[in-house]
């Protein structure tokens, strides 16, 4: 298989007004698709609207925006926007997040997330035809909402799924799932959940790229990322699922204790050289085409580059299909 289409994440280590020149040079050098992450930087969409204008034809889409830090209406308008801007280009990403950021940074509950997002798209989906809604929905109510200016070409919703039963939503009500912190191999466990919905159903992977041939110094950056990820606990239970439970107990322990230092020290290499793609460029381009082989359709990259001089797209460019 080859990926027809290939992304990358933004916002990039740029002020956002150099973003429009940034897009254009990404694009001309074949990446197809703009992912906005929304964590603790910018949020989901302006990014977007910048690369949405930047580039004519470069396709758009959130990884993922949440529906429990912003309302019904406010999620709906929001994608209306920017489906208008960019029309059949959009897909539109939700997914519950984190405990961390729900609860934590915007102090709401995290409480039935699978109920939540199949909600959410339930909702989504009735607003985009411009319809009024009413409805009571198990976890939120919308009383005579109406988007005065629909999308004419409504965005695909993707869901951001882990285990079993959001992957399934995601095929089953979603147009696809969003996947993140896996490893190619993974993917072959994931994907046949999806596909209960289809066999066109599209599989988006956010995949940690860095493209520079020193492990010790990826490794030292991967750990850094995987106590701070997979302590949270969804992903934590994701790892769980996936067979990782007994080779991340020890490091799950140490930071449970306390014991960041020792946390880090046992994050197994095998597990950081799994979960983050590194090396030359040959050999990062290699590792992304198996997430592809394995049913990956569209590869997001998030790059990480930690050379201090390094300009926002040296490393991206290195990537480029």
């Amino acid at each position: 298989m080859t990926a027809h289409r290939y992304g990358i994440t933004v916002p990039l280590n740029a002020p956002l007004a150099e973003h429009p020149r940034l897009i254009a040079e990404l694009a001309a050098a074949g990446y197809t698709d703009i992912w906005s992450a929304e964590i603790d930087g910018f949020d989901g969409f302006t990014p977007l609207t910048v690369a949405a204008l930047a580039d004519p034809d470069v396709r758009l889409g959130t990884a993922i925006v949440s529906p429990y830090t912003r309302g019904p209406a406010t999620l709906a308008m929001s994608a209306a926007a920017l489906a208008d801007l960019a029309p059949g280009r959009f897909h539109l990403g939700i997914g519950s997040a984190s405990q961390l950021i729900v609860e934590s940074w915007n102090d709401a509950e995290f409480d039935r997330p699978y109920q939540r997002v199949r909600d959410t798209v339930r909702f989504l989906r009735a607003a985009f035809t411009g319809e009024k809604v009413t409805e009571k929905y198990e976890t939120f109510q919308v009383r005579g909402f109406r988007l005065t200016r629909p999308p004419q070409t409504p965005p695909k919703i993707l869901v951001a799924a882990l285990r079993s039963g959001m992957l399934r939503l995601a095929g089953r009500e979603g147009d696809g799932a969003i996947v993140n912190w896996l490893s190619a191999e993974d993917v072959r466990q994931v994907a046949p959940y999806v596909h209960e919905g289809g066999p066109d159903k599209e599989i988006v992977a956010r995949i940690f790229v860095c493209p520079i041939d020193d492990p010790v110094l990826v490794r030292a950056i991967g750990r850094r990322m995987i106590t701070s990820y997979l302590n949270v606990p969804v992903y934590a239970e994701f790892h769980r699922w996936l067979g990782r439970g007994e080779l991340l107990q020890p490091m799950w322990d140490a930071w449970a204790a306390g014991d960041r230092k020792r946390a880090l020290e046992l994050v197994p290499d095998a597990l950081v050289d799994d979960l983050v793609v590194h090396g030359s460029p040959e050999v990062c381009r290699a590792k992304i085409q198996a997430y592809v082989d394995a049913g990956v359709t569209v590869p997001v990259l998030a790059v990480i580059d930690p050379r201090p001089d390094a300009g926002p797209l040296d490393a991206a460019l290195t990537l480029a299909p």
